[in-house]
């Protein structure tokens, strides 16, 4: 055992149970809205295009840094148009990191003895679920709408 504290030991496994519980709720509530949102389109990173220069002075440098990046971006996107990262991937990926932010921080508060070792099994499996739910919801047919 990392501690012969067994009050420690007893307050550490109640925690990490109420916190598995919770996420798990709450991990499912956001996942099911980011694959609504996200789970069937497809993104493209090459065109994301930078606001922040079109709202800085126009002087010849920001001009000339706004024509050059805007090239490399057509560029980039004629080479990469068949290369696009599916929604259904990236959609688990917030509430992965929010349910790891979440559990890190409360176990850290906790003083949770091996952290990365009591953390890191549940981040595994909660990735593994919400790929494997994200596929689930994805495969589901969809309901017809009865007209009256």
């Amino acid at each position: 055992m990392a501690t012969d504290d067994q009050a420690l030991v007893l307050r550490s496994a109640l925690l990490q149970g109420t916190l598995s519980a919770t996420i798990t709720i709450l991990f499912t509530f956001i996942l099911e809205k980011s694959v609504s949102k996200f789970g069937k389109s497809y993104l493209s990173l090459m065109f994301i295009v930078p606001i922040i220069c079109t709202v800085h002075s126009k002087t010849s440098q920001n001009i000339a840094i706004f024509k050059t990046f805007k090239n490399a971006l057509d560029n980039s996107a004629k080479y990469l148009s068949n290369n696009v990262i599916p929604g259904s991937l990236l959609a688990p990926l917030l509430p992965i990191a929010i349910q790891a932010s979440i559990a890190i921080s409360v176990n850290w508060v906790n003083q949770t003895p091996n952290l990365w070792l009591t953390v890191a099994p549940s981040i595994l499996i909660t990735a593994i679920y919400g790929y494997a739910y994200t596929f689930t919801l994805l495969s589901k047919p969809k309901q017809p709408v009865l007209e009256e």
